[in-house]
């Protein structure tokens, strides 16, 4: 059964990165899952004060994936129109993979302040933050996802040296 567990935490992981760079691939909870089935391994045990932690930062990660592409229109002088641009470019962006999940909150959060009777360069500027702000998200995510990986590595590795 522990052989069953490893395969489906060390699948979860490798699909969780893939998921941070694919939004439609909910990439930290799946790797956070994949966390799971190797703590219910007979071999490694994380605490729970990690286990509670990890779902903690899973949680936030999956919520700021959506608000940070705004907060990045807002911090470069965005409206609402931007944020709300930002919104629907990235749901439509989904649609035309891969490139519509970069230029989709870019896009969304131009025509957003455009349509909000903004300026081309108030615009463009919120159109660079949503982008930033979506990129920055992608950074954080694999991160977490990379620090996954690297405790599921080393409690693996822990076993074969024992």
């Amino acid at each position: 059964m522990d052989w069953l567990l490893y395969t489906l935490s060390v699948v979860c992981l490798i699909v969780g990165v893939i998921g941070c760079i694919v939004p439609v691939i909910p990439g930290v909870p799946i790797a956070y899952a994949g966390m799971l089935c190797l703590h219910f391994t007979d071999a490694v045990q994380f605490s729970t004060a990690e286990l509670v932690t990890w779902g903690v930062l899973t949680v936030v990660s999956v919520v700021l994936d959506y608000v940070i592409p705004m907060l990045g229109a807002k911090f470069f002088g965005g409206s609402k129109w931007g944020k709300w641009g930002c919104v629907i470019g990235t749901l439509l962006g989904m649609f035309f993979l891969p490139w519509g999940l970069v230029l989709g909150p870019f896009l969304g959060a131009f025509i957003g302040e455009l349509m909000g009777s903004k300026g081309t360069t108030t615009a463009l500027l919120s159109g660079v933050g949503s982008l930033l702000g979506f990129i920055t998200g992608v950074v954080m995510k694999l991160v977490l996802c990379g620090y996954f990986m690297w405790k599921a590595i080393s409690a693996i590795i822990s076993i074969y040296c024992q």
